[in-house]
Order: structure tokens, then C-alpha cells, then sequence
């Protein structure tokens, strides 16, 4: 069916760059709420807020999932509880842009290492090209501390991305994602309060809290969950290359920062390589449905 056809690859697409950009302007609120609340308390109030809208919103169950369900609940919370601090100690310490880019460098790992085909692998080299034309040739500048906590953050979410996909399978809506919040809201709490303690009640805080909260997990969080039911995890992962474009853009349409040519060929390098692994998912994907159908 035609239809069917169109429905395939372009939602998911849609619902990753959605949550893109919902993240970027999430982190923004995220930096400013840093000095009222510091790393760690920055990532506990997104959590635990988050954890609480989706718990509610869902109207999720305890009862009923099998010992699995919950083994991969517990992983894929720790998981994003892992992502979220080693990032947001990373952008203490060295620039956004650079943090994200080395971040991502795990997604783009996980999609060479777990793609079976030979041109994700191309595909992945391009975007990884992207990334460092965007980091700007800088990272011998950056605090090594920093730059390991970045890379720290992307292999967690090489194992957010495999987790997220398992627990989208195993749990119907958005539950499996909403226990899992509730799990790294648990394990990140009392690393919270030891860094911020009464801070984090402050109604100003928790305020800006809560935007992040819905900004840069529920939202975005949500959105991969879904795109992840319909779309490989590789194909997901070089997707996640994304990143760094969606926030040069936004920093050339919200702040006004001037892109370089270096810049902008990095861009497009990035969303080339996104263009292609999806291209090249929609036609895998087709070639199965003809297998079948034969």
C-alpha cells in the first residue's frame, strides 16, 4: 500500500528531530538553572519531575511485569541517570558544542558495531566526519576531565538507545518509560541533595526544574521511545548525530552565532549521513516486505 509506504521511515524521522530540538532548548533553561542548583542537582530535579508526570500521566502499574521487564526497566534507568550526570559534569567543565560532539561519537559507535550492512558503516563515517568538523579542531584546548566525562555520556547513550528499544517492546504506551525515570530518579536523589540540599525546593528552582524536566526528558524521551518501535537501533544512532546540527542552528536562529563554512559543511555532512541511513533503512525495509510477500 502506498500509504503504508509513506507511513514508514519519515514518522520516526519526524519524532527524533522533534525530540532534538526539544532537548536543545531544554538545555538551554538547564544552563541557567546551573548556578542555583549545580550539575548533579540540575539532573535530579529533571528526573524526579520528569518521573512524576509520567508516572502520573501514564497511570502506570507495578504489578503484573515479569522479572525481565523489570531487569531491563533497572538498566535503562540506570542508563539515563548515568547519560545525564556524565553530560551535565562534562558542560561544567567544557563547551556545549564540544560536549555534545563527543557525545555523540557513542551513538555512532554503537551503529558501526551493531549495523550489518556495509553502508551504515559509510554512512556513520560521515556523520562522524560532521562531528569533528563541528567540534572546530578544539579538543586539545579541552579539559581532559570534561572531555571524558562527554565521552562517558555517549557510551551510556549507546546503552540508552539499545535499552530504550527493549523496554519500548516489553511495555505498552509510555510505562516502561516512566519506571525507568522513576529508577534513575532513586539512584540520582541522594547525589542531588548532597550537592544542592534545600535548594532544591526553592519554587524559582523547581520551577525552571520542571521546564527541563518536560523540555529534556519527557518530551524528547517519549518521542525516542516511539521512533525506536518502528526504527532499527543503528539507523536511530546515526540519527543521534543530529544533535550538533540541530544546536548550531539553533545557536545561529536564537542567538544570533554566525556559522562558519567549516561550520556549515559539517551540517552537511551531518544530515547526509542522517538522509542516507534512512534511505537506506526504507529500502531494507521494503526489500523484506517483498521477500515476504514472494
Amino acid at each position: 500500500m502506498p500509504g503504508g509506504g509513506r507511513r514508514g521511515p519519515l514518522g520516526p524521522v519526524a519524532l527524533v528531530v522533534a525530540g532534538g530540538l526539544s532537548v536543545q532548548f531544554g538545555a538551554a533553561v538547564a544552563v541557567m538553572l546551573m548556578p542555583r542548583a549545580g550539575a548533579v542537582g540540575v539532573v535530579t530535579l529533571r528526573l524526579v519531575l520528569a518521573a512524576v508526570v509520567l508516572l502520573i500521566a501514564c497511570r502506570t502499574r507495578l504489578r503484573g511485569h515479569s522479572r525481565a521487564d523489570w531487569g531491563t526497566v533497572v538498566v535503562f534507568g540506570a542508563a539515563m541517570a548515568g547519560m545525564n550526570v556524565l553530560f551535565y559534569q562534562a558542560v561544567d567543565r567544557i563547551p556545549l558544542g564540544a560536549a555534545v560532539t563527543l557525545e555523540v561519537l557513542g551513538p555512532l559507535a554503537l551503529s558501526v558495531l551493531a549495523s550489518r550492512r556495509l553502508v551504515n558503516v559509510v554512512w556513520a563515517g560521515l556523520a562522524l566526519g560532521g562531528v569533528v568538523l563541528l567540534s572546530g579542531g578544539g579538543f586539545d584546548r579541552l579539559d581532559p576531565v570534561g572531555a571524558g566525562f562527554a565521552v562517558a555520556a555517549g557510551a551510556m547513550w549507546a546503552a540508552y538507545i539499545v535499552f530504550s528499544a527493549r523496554t519500548g517492546r516489553r511495555f505498552p504506551q509510555a510505562d516502561g518509560l516512566a519506571l525507568a525515570m522513576a529508577v534513575g530518579a532513586l539512584l540520582t536523589l541522594p547525589l542531588g541533595v548532597a550537592e544542592a540540599g534545600g535548594k532544591l525546593l526553592d519554587p524559582v528552582t523547581v520551577g525552571l526544574g520542571l521546564a527541563v524536566a518536560l523540555m529534556s526528558s519527557v518530551l524528547p524521551y517519549t518521542l525516542e521511545l516511539l521512533a525506536l518501535r518502528r526504527l532499527p537501533a543503528p539507523t536511530f544512532a546515526v540519527l543521534m548525530s543530529l544533535e550538533p546540527a540541530i544546536a548550531a542552528t539553533a545557536g545561529f536562529l536564537v542567538l544570533h552565532q554566525a556559522l562558519s563554512a567549516t561550520d556549515a559543511l559539517a551540517v552537511a555532512l551531518v544530515v547526509a549521513a542522517s538522509m542516507g541511513a534512512v534511505r537506506t533503512q526504507a529500502r531494507g525495509g521494503a526489500g523484506r516486505r517483498g521477500e515476504a510477500r514472494g
